[in-house]
């Protein structure tokens, strides 16, 4: 015969699944912080580039590119993707370069346009060397469906 269900019952189940997914949170949480490492380009910042990077990722802000950008999914969805922006321009850093300095100092009327932000060379190489290095992370081609 049908047992009925009893809060004894109903208090274990919970206690039960309580455990279970937090153990499963623990272990994938593990998981996650191991594999860091093989994926998230922490190398490339060690090496004689990690200043340039570092001052790619400084102009980023200080210019409010998130502010029409995505990278990796993240910010706005005004203009392009830039998580993969060094392949589509056949992984190379002239290509980023040249496209900034080639901005009008007015736009495009009648279009949404990019706007000419007069950065040295220095600064150029530096928003390159950012975007190539954030192209090179692993991120198990996240977002989807980005051209390229």
């Amino acid at each position: 015969m049908a047992q009925a269900f009893t809060k004894t019952m109903a208090r274990n189940i919970f206690y039960g699944g309580t455990a279970f997914f937090f153990l499963l949170f623990l272990a994938l949480t593990f998981d996650s912080v191991g594999q860091l490492p093989n994926r998230d380009n922490r190398a490339a910042l060690d090496g004689a580039a990690g200043g340039q990077i570092a001052k790619g990722k400084m102009l980023w802000e200080k210019n409010d590119c998130i502010g029409c950008h995505t990278l990796l999914g993240e910010g706005a969805y005004f203009a392009p993707e830039l998580g993969n922006v060094y392949k589509r321009f056949g992984n190379s850093k002239d290509g980023i370069i040249g496209f900034i300095k080639s901005r009008p100092a007015n736009g495009i009327p009648g279009r949404r346009s990019m706007p000419q932000f007069n950065f040295s060379d220095d600064e150029l190489d530096a928003i390159a060397e950012f975007l190539k290095y954030v192209s090179e992370i692993n991120s198990a081609n996240w977002p989807p469906n980005i051209q390229g």
